[in-house]
């Protein structure tokens, strides 16, 4: 099953000449991009462009200086509630069962639930990650991979317009990345979310995105918006496009890398 995500002139986020400073330094001097509603966006970059921060000042987390963001029309503290994150590490409560923590979120945000409510829509989304069988089970008897889909159940219960996810694959073993980046693929095209994913892996990113928006270094500005069209499920090592487009970006992050040391040169 698949859908058609609207074109980017429709924007789930928009972020128009955004300006961050942080600790003295210049996150953002002037930060432009759009997600379209329905869209699989990744943001690529080298690691400590503010890729990580984009999400912050989505969830109205961290105040600009300049500029103007907006999700779904509405600033930041006004549409936190149409929002969910998925971390790279799944932030589960050891004390909870994968049911109740998949529930937590719900638990947080909408206590006018009942538990019965919360725990049903909680064992919905466990089931639709793989893992009704295993909803009894505590954190510590699950693996990696089994813990980031109870924080993906977690934020699906929320039925959320947007999810952001912040690397959420990085820390587990190639096979397991390899199934959940489909598995995120598959729960995408049949919700219809929202998603854009931060990522610094340009095969990751060439596998999920319908578009790749790639940050420059600090202060980071959009280097180029690439489209990927292949159809899904896909292959980078042998489709013959993507892995045009792997060539291209590791391009853009080799001048990228040559600015930064000619910047610290000069």
């Amino acid at each position: 099953m698949s859908h058609q995500a609207s074109p980017p002139d429709h924007p789930a986020i928009a972020f128009s000449g955004v300006k961050l400073l942080l600790g003295g330094s210049t996150i953002y001097a002037d930060l432009s991009f759009t997600v379209g509603a329905g869209e699989f966006v990744c943001l690529l970059g080298p690691s400590g462009c503010g890729k990580s921060s984009a999400l912050r000042l989505i969830g109205g987390l961290l105040p600009y200086q300049a500029g103007d963001v907006q999700v779904e029309g509405l600033a930041p503290k006004q549409a936190w509630q149409k929002l969910a994150y998925v971390f790279q590490a799944p932030r589960l409560l050891p004390w909870k069962d994968a049911r109740d923590n998949a529930a937590f979120g719900l638990e947080m945000r909408k206590p006018e639930l009942g538990m019965p409510d919360r725990r049903k829509r909680a064992m919905d989304e466990l089931a639709r990650v793989g893992l009704a069988a295993d909803a009894g089970k505590m954190p510590a008897m699950l693996s990696g991979g089994e813990r980031q889909r109870v924080a993906i159940a977690r934020a699906l219960a929320l039925d959320p317009d947007i999810i952001l996810m912040d690397e959420p694959f990085s820390a587990l073993d190639h096979t397991t990345r390899s199934r959940l980046r489909q598995q995120i693929v598959e729960l995408w095209q049949e919700t219809g979310k929202t998603v854009l994913f931060v990522t610094h892996d340009i095969d990751e990113a060439l596998y999920l995105a319908d578009r790749i928006i790639v940050l420059s270094n600090k202060p980071a500005t959009v280097c180029e918006v690439v489209t990927v069209t292949a159809p899904r499920p896909r292959d980078p090592e042998h489709d013959a496009d993507l892995k045009r487009q792997r060539a291209h970006l590791i391009s853009i992050f080799e001048t990228i890398e040559r600015q930064s040391a000619e910047d610290k040169v000069a």
